[in-house]
């Protein structure tokens, strides 16, 4: 490779290397190893979300040295720095799941920080959990560098042992994270035993990696690929495969090519280039989540791509992309059937994707399709003429119970159960939920209701996947509905309805509601409804006693409390890029 030349006269980091003044920041990286020539060539920070929390962030370090050789072999100087993860899975179904959404403010807050701190010229970026994905994706389009962002990769498919006390559906199926959430349903439910719940944990999770379902972490994933910041097909691989390096080391070239092109991540991240994720979402059955990070994804460059956008693509995108939780196949099922490239080029023959935005290789989405030689297999990728549905696995909703609508996952879910309507069992919190569905307190045709656990009222917006899969375990998925101001899993399956805006912290309807009122749930005509006209529901908006008091008076979640915005907008902390005053690259 011929040596590249960079004016540093125009990069952030000559504030740190060039010039007589600099003497003391340069008797800095010489303390560290570094030679002359690296000090004075481009510094590009390595950001990683390692940590000892899950699987999902354990082998992001190893990656990390190959994105680092990659940068060297093209004359930059890689600088590698960690910052935070919340995992979901640990932090599941207790106080600690308030964390996951703030973690996403706090890792785009504090890789823009590192970044700015030491005048780093380009970034490339490593996640492997839920909201590491979109809240690196936000610092890099927040910071609107040079950018190449690698995903972790999925986690293998466990697999039971075939022993008669693991009951028969769970020894015949690839196993996730999900399956070891509904077999304590199941347990609870006393249709398993102890010693088989026991095997099955063991099993259900063997290698590191992100949950291996079309959960958050690998829509975000096929998001980042879509969306262009990601190379292509570098999302697919599972994180044991040590072949994944070859992808490391090529974002670190990729990102150099940038630096040399001043290709930067808003010239990636476009409305066409999102609208381009929203389709991928939707025609794999994506996580629910995406209807969240996308707007705020978006908002980091002063785009206006609301969840009513994001809804829109998925009105009007097929499903046929068969993967967990709706679905049969794993991530890696989807990598060896050809990966994203291929779902993009189904999307690609009926006209979905815009083929002119530009990608992190420095083609554009068009230029490397025409590169794609795979064809849908039939079995994971379904052709797009004979899709598994005609409309996207994620329907928009809204009505009088949610004005500023909401979201449901429908892959998997038949059409005709596509439309609820039961009389309302509310709960406080989630806690008292569980506690319900546990104990069975609760009747067949009810529509379950969670509120004050939205991002300002939880405080953090917690992801309900314990009582979604206590009910799939108790087999009352299909027979009774949940709907809540704050989030679901990924992972969760059955009918329920998340993001319902404004939160009962705000005074949405949802804090209005009472026992037995009648909700009605149509996902195919879009509406979120109760069966209450517009003068009730002011007379009980009069009576309403405010927020309820949360523990969290003080510390991050307060700060965060204070902070947030509405739930359509991506629940955002910050002004974004529409009120920016300065360029960072540019200072």
């Amino acid at each position: 490779m011929l040596k590249r030349r960079f004016d540093k006269s125009k990069l952030p980091s000559r504030y740190v290397t060039e010039g007589p003044e600099r003497a003391p920041h340069r008797s800095y990286y010489y303390a560290m190893g570094m030679t002359e020539d690296e000090i004075h060539q481009p510094l590009v920070g390595v950001a990683t979300c390692w940590n000892e929390a899950a699987p999902c962030n354990i082998a992001l370090s190893r990656q990390a040295q190959a994105v680092k050789g990659g940068v060297k072999q093209a004359y930059g100087t890689p600088r590698e720095f960690t910052t935070i993860t919340v995992t979901d899975g640990i932090a599941m179904g207790h106080e600690g799941m308030r964390s996951s959404l703030a973690s996403r403010e706090a890792i785009a807050d504090t890789v823009e920080l590192t970044m700015r701190g030491h005048c780093y010229d380009a970034i490339v970026g490593l996640a492997g959990c839920d909201k590491s994905l979109p809240g690196m994706m936000m610092a890099m389009v927040r910071l609107n560098v040079p950018s190449v962002f690698i995903y972790g990769g999925s986690i293998l498919p466990g697999r039971a042992p075939q022993v008669d006390e693991i009951p028969e559906d769970f020894r015949t199926r690839d196993l996730t994270v999900q399956d070891m959430f509904e077999a304590v349903g199941r347990h609870q439910n006393n249709q398993m035993s102890d010693a088989a719940l026991d095997m099955l944990e063991r099993v259900a999770c063997p290698s590191a990696g992100a949950c291996g379902g079309q959960f958050t972490a690998n829509t975000m994933a096929c998001v980042s690929e879509a969306v262009g910041l990601a190379l292509f097909n570098s999302s697919g691989m599972p994180a044991p495969y040590e072949s994944r390096d070859q992808y490391g080391e090529a974002s670190g070239h990729a990102v150099m090519n940038l630096l040399e092109k001043n290709i930067r991540a808003r010239d990636i991240v476009t409305r066409k280039a999102l609208e381009n994720a929203a389709r991928v979402v939707a025609c794999t059955g994506g996580s629910t989540n995406a209807g969240l990070h996308m707007p705020a994804i978006a908002h980091e460059a002063g785009i206006e791509f609301f969840l009513d956008d994001v809804c829109e693509i998925f009105r009007d995108t097929p499903y046929f992309v068969d993967l967990k939780p709706g679905g049969q196949f794993v991530a890696k099922d989807l990598y060896e059937a050809g990966g994203v490239p291929v779902v993009m080029n189904e999307l690609r023959k009926a006209g979905l994707i815009h083929e002119d935005c530009m990608t992190a290789s420095g083609y554009s989405v068009g230029e490397e399709l025409d590169k794609v030689t795979r064809k849908a297999d039939g079995k994971v990728i379904h052709a797009i003429d004979n899709p598994i549905t005609k409309t996207g696995g994620v329907v928009g909703l809204k009505g009088n119970l949610a004005p500023q609508g909401a979201i449901v996952k429908v892959a998997g879910i038949a059409a005709e159960d596509q439309v609820f309507t039961g009389p309302a069992r509310v709960f406080e919190c989630e806690e008292d939920a569980f506690a319900a569905v546990k104990a069975r307190q609760y009747e067949e045709g009810e529509v379950i209701v969670i509120r004050n656990e939205g991002p300002a009222g939880g405080p953090g917006m917690r992801e309900m996947l314990s009582t979604t899969a206590a009910l799939s375990g108790q087999g009352m998925g299909k027979k009774v509905a949940l709907i809540t101001d704050g989030r679901f899993s990924g992972a969760t399956r059955g009918f329920c309805v998340g993001h319902v805006g404004p939160e009962a912290a705000h005074g949405g309807p949802i804090a209005l509601l009472k026992d037995g009122d009648m909700i009605t749930i149509d996902a195919v005509q879009g509406t979120l409804s109760v069966d209450l006209d517009q003068t009730e529901l002011d007379r009980r908006r009069a009576a309403w006693g405010g927020p309820r008091d949360t523990i969290y008076a003080s510390g991050a979640l307060y700060k965060y409390a204070q902070l947030v915005g509405e739930t359509y907008k991506g629940a955002v902390t910050h002004p974004g890029g529409a009120a920016e005053k300065h360029v960072y690259m540019d200072l």
